[in-house]
């Protein structure tokens, strides 16, 4: 057994930079890499993606990552833990295998599925968010369950350099590698709960390091554009040291560390997660020096009987339309561009939003001590529940050109059939995980 391990973290969403997990792979040091690129409505993006091509449906940057880091990861013997697989692992093992092939390079890929549940839900099923029947909602398009490490432990068994899953819970996807090395057993609750609180302190990546913890203000960051990724040195008995390679940007102190803990976190004396309910009130930090960061603590108790299933169904089709009005009166003249717009679309649009961008968007009512703006940009949108209704939001915002007030100009307009997701308990019994090998 080793003394300690190594995991870093190269991606915290589908969308994260590409650089950071090369730079991890060729100076960090690693063990493990982990991606992590899924979160509910990319999963529900991603199936319905392969609903319209069987061959598509995982992670639109897989291919452009896989290249990146192939080359890599055979010589810098590192095993590479994603879940970029999203709606369907096995196409994107195929797709890394194929690429492997086209630069010769010798890997195996595990595959982990069992997430897609779609086929055993019960219809009447209750959602956590509004107590309806999954019946009431209509037509489903996906149906995810959050796994644990289960099938990334079996995976981790073969001599596959990559391991790929669709929906994993975050922490899970750096738990098992612990689990593997260290022997941790699956009812060991205590070192369970430790090793998540490491696993979700990485989930995010770049939050870490100072990227979602910035403000130049109150809490300047150097190096933004040039944000490292963290790792964790991983002890036997789930103490962590966290880190980022020397020279790269950002920072990591007690701050960024406190900060990410208590992400997401809504209650932290019970985190759940599929293999722990974790106990996050006995952490403890410790400043070691430069961006190294001790963390010691942390606890669980047993697992929950059920798990959390993520679906995803057509919610509706949002229309939208901008256009930017400036110079004196600017805000006057964008106030009547909605007036007007407005009025063309009252009996057709429900839940018509009108955004004055610059002068109350965000908070929904304009600084009222503060002066007009010499510039708005103008956002009118609404749901509906065709897409020709949503296209004629934009094209009455574009009609203003001619048809409105003074000075309209930049239109841009958009359609977009938007994903709904509602969550639904499902007895962890019944969700199997499966590996499947992919070999050059």
């Amino acid at each position: 057994m080793k003394d300690k391990i190594r995991i870093g973290c190269g991606a915290g969403f589908s969308g994260d930079r590409l650089e950071p997990a090369e730079v991890l792979v060729k100076e960090g040091r690693l063990d493990y890499l982990v991606l992590e690129c899924l979160a509910e409505r990319t999963i529900a993006l991603a199936q319905k993606a392969k609903m319209k091509d069987p061959s598509s449906g995982y992670d639109p940057l897989l291919e452009r990552r896989i290249r990146s880091l192939l080359p890599l990861i055979p010589d810098k013997k590192v095993r590479l833990i994603t879940n970029m697989g999203a709606a369907n692992p096995l196409a994107a093992a195929d797709r890394i295998i194929q690429i492997a092939k086209e630069t010769n390079t010798r890997i195996q890929v595990a595959v982990v599925t069992g997430d897609d549940v779609l086929d055993h839900l019960e219809p009447g099923l209750l959602t956590l968010e509004t107590g309806q029947p999954l019946k009431a909602i209509g037509k489903l398009i996906s149906a995810n369950a959050y796994m644990g490490t289960e099938g990334i432990l079996e995976a981790l068994q073969t001599e596959a350099s990559i391991i790929l899953t669709g929906r994993v819970a975050d922490p899970s996807l750096f738990l098992a590698p612990m689990m593997h090395e260290f022997l941790w057993r699956a009812d060991d609750f205590s070192l369970l709960g430790k090793g998540t609180v490491t696993g979700h302190l990485l989930e995010c990546a770049g939050q870490l390091t100072g990227g979602y913890f910035a403000d130049p203000l109150k809490k300047p960051v150097p190096g933004m554009a040039k944000l490292g990724h963290p790792f964790a040195d991983v002890y036997p008995d789930g103490k962590t040291v966290l880190g980022k390679v020397p020279g790269t940007g950002g920072m990591l102190n007690l701050q960024t560390v406190k900060e990410q803990l208590l992400y997401e976190v809504v209650n932290p004396h019970e985190y759940y997660t599929p293999d722990v309910i974790a106990d996050f009130t006995s952490v403890r930090l410790k400043q070691l020096g430069p961006d190294r960061v001790e963390v010691m603590g942390g606890s669980g108790k047993s697992k929950p009987s059920s798990l959390k299933v993520s679906v995803g169904y057509p919610a509706f089709y949002l229309g939208e339309g901008e256009i930017t009005y400036a110079g004196e009166n600017a805000a006057g003249r964008a106030r009547l561009a909605a007036e007007i717009v407005s009025e063309r679309l009252s009996g057709l649009v429900q839940n018509l939003r009108v955004d004055l961008i610059g002068l109350g968007s965000v908070h929904g009512t304009a600084f009222r001590h503060a002066a007009e703006p010499y510039e708005i940009r103008l956002r009118i949108a609404g749901k509906t529940e065709t897409q020709d209704l949503a296209r004629r939001i934009g094209e009455e915002v574009e009609a203003l050109y001619t048809n409105g007030p003074a000075g309209g100009g930049g239109v841009r307009k958009n359609i977009n059939e938007v994903i709904g997701i509602v969550s639904v308990l499902m007895p962890r019994d019944q969700i199997v995980p499966k590996v499947e090998l992919k070999s050059t």
